[in-house]
């Protein structure tokens, strides 16, 4: 009862600040910051040891440059996130532009389905939430519940505001076939790590051996639905502009992997080229290649959103 009176209590407190406006929330944002980075220093030693691994070849002040400057976009985020309460879809449409929509509308008009690849790159939940007011067809995010029941129900809650049909990671091949009937579009997350007993595939990301989800790929394969990747570029603080990049058009036509590799691939040119709008205090390497085991890789192996 205890536990449950303090996530209410919470849900009560985020709900009520995500009604202030958001020149507000990013002064708070910045306080945020102070706290997190030099108060309580959250997750600083995973942050420097994912970057310096990442980027041997820059000096130590590059590497802080980069430390810095996510900490101050991981701050903003979390008030933007809290802000998706209360956002509205005048607000949101201003915030997050789309380009190459047309790309993706003609299979949709064509009454074909499409797969969205995201990351945790920007504001990625911002993004998620617009995809239900940009396109027609029904949006579906693949998304990973929360322990906590009662925040799980608030972010479902929130994150289906505009439209999205939010479907958890273990209901996805389910949704796929209740919805075949229908043009719409699946968006899976290509960064979370896989179980360790999961981990059956690895490559090398961002200069570490890295395990894969290849929930996507079968997906795309089984469907031969074409494969986009959301390419969100970071404009100014509270502004993403989004490009719905083909990667895979024909996936019944390519080998084992090579989707896989594709959005691995692309995930990581866009990290190199801004490398302070990704989750870097996400413990996205705590599995090596020597600790995975030997179970093949489950029908129900899904991307989280």
């Amino acid at each position: 009862m205890i536990q449950k009176a303090i996530s209410w209590l919470g849900i009560f407190f985020l709900s009520t600040l995500s009604l202030l406006p958001l020149f507000i929330l990013y002064l708070l944002a910045d306080v945020f910051y102070v706290v997190i980075y030099h108060g309580f220093g959250y997750r600083r030693k995973v942050v420097r040891e994912n970057l310096m691994n990442a980027f041997p070849e820059k000096s130590l002040s590059e590497i802080d440059t980069i430390e810095k400057k996510y900490y101050k976009f991981l701050a903003s985020l979390i008030f933007e996130v809290i802000k998706m309460k209360s956002i509205s879809k005048k607000e949101l449409q201003k915030r997050v532009k789309f380009k190459n929509v047309d790309l993706v509308e003609a299979y949709l008009k064509n009454n074909e389905s499409v797969l969205f690849c995201s990351s945790h790159y920007g504001n990625y939940e911002w993004v998620c939430m617009a995809i239900g007011m940009a396109f027609p067809g029904e949006h579906y995010p693949i998304y990973k519940p929360l322990s906590n029941e009662i925040f799980d129900n608030w972010f479902f809650n929130m994150r289906s505001r505009f439209g999205n049909r939010m479907v958890a990671m273990r209901q996805t091949l389910r949704a796929i076939q209740a919805s075949k009937g229908t043009p719409n579009m699946f968006t899976f997350g290509s960064d979370q790590a896989p179980s360790k007993d999961e981990s059956n595939y690895w490559t090398t990301f961002l200069n570490q051996e890295t395990s894969v989800q290849l929930g996507i790929e079968k997906i795309a394969k089984k469907t031969n639905r074409p494969v986009f990747y959301l390419k969100i570029n970071y404009l100014k603080r509270g502004y993403f502009e989004v490009d719905c990049v083909p990667i895979c058009l024909h996936p019944k036509e390519t080998a084992e992997f090579e989707i896989t590799e594709m959005h691995t691939r692309f995930l990581e040119e866009m990290i190199k080229a801004e490398p302070a709008y990704w989750l870097w205090s996400h413990r996205r390497w705590k599995y090596k290649p020597e600790q995975k085991t030997s179970t093949s890789t489950s029908n129900n192996e899904q991307i989280t959103a």
